[in-house]
């Protein structure tokens, strides 16, 4: 049944219709995993399966503006959003070991901070899933320009990823939020196209690459933390 339904949606499948049929197939053991950039998956979940799960990852450097946009995601929608935090026991070792701005050093240390804030409770995020929902987009940078609306992800197992919005632009993304009157990350009016840690963020220029704000002192290539391998 699922090889069918990859089939029909693969390419050039509406992104509502990717999503109804994840959820149809999969639920409970799939779920959303959201950056806190905007509320647009989620609500189109909501609409097909009100008790859909709903994921974030706390990486404890998050800004304010973040946590305000989680806020408003689970007053609006009515979504209990599970969160994950990186083992403190890591975050203490790293911090102690090697400073508070290791990541700074070098792309490896970069990725180590990485691993430990946001790889390793995304392993524990999608334990026991069959799949989990992306709002990763082709336009966001050269790394996704090959994105499939529907994947397997053979870094967590072999379970299924999908991608609804792969072929959505950032206008898309505002014009369905202000139809909708739905909850964003206010950082987006502020030049953020695209949110992680703060101290890893900044804002870009208009019409700069969506993803040149993250881990600015990197190359294009390397705009990626792992989660998304």
């Amino acid at each position: 049944m699922s090889g069918q339904a990859i089939q029909v949606y693969d390419g050039d499948g509406r992104g509502e219709d990717i999503l109804r049929w994840a959820l149809r197939e999969f639920h409970p053991r799939i779920a959303i995993a959201t950056s806190l950039q905007d509320s647009v998956l989620i609500h189109m979940a909501v609409k097909i399966q009100p008790d859909v799960r709903v994921f974030s990852l706390d990486t404890g450097r998050l800004p304010e503006e973040s946590y305000t946009c989680a806020e408003e995601i689970r007053r609006q929608l009515g979504v209990r959003i599970e969160w994950y935090f990186p083992r403190h026991e890591m975050v203490e070792r790293l911090e102690t070991e090697k400073g508070l701005y290791s990541f700074k050093t070098s792309l490896e240390a970069r990725r180590e901070c990485c691993a430990i804030r946001k790889v390793e409770p995304l392993g524990r995020a999608l334990s026991g899933l069959e799949g989990w929902i992306t709002g990763l987009r082709r336009e966001e940078s050269p790394t996704r320009g090959a994105l499939e609306k529907i994947e397997k992800d053979d870094a967590h197992g072999g379970i299924w990823k999908i991608n609804p919005l792969a072929d959505w632009t950032e206008e898309d993304i505002r014009a369905y939020l202000r139809k909708h009157r739905l909850p964003y990350n206010r950082l987006l009016e502020r030049g953020y196209p695209s949110i992680g840690c703060e101290c890893c963020t900044r804002a870009v220029e208009p019409g700069g690459d969506p993803r040149s704000g993250r881990w600015w002192w990197e190359g294009p290539e390397h705009k990626e933390c792992g989660l998304h391998s």
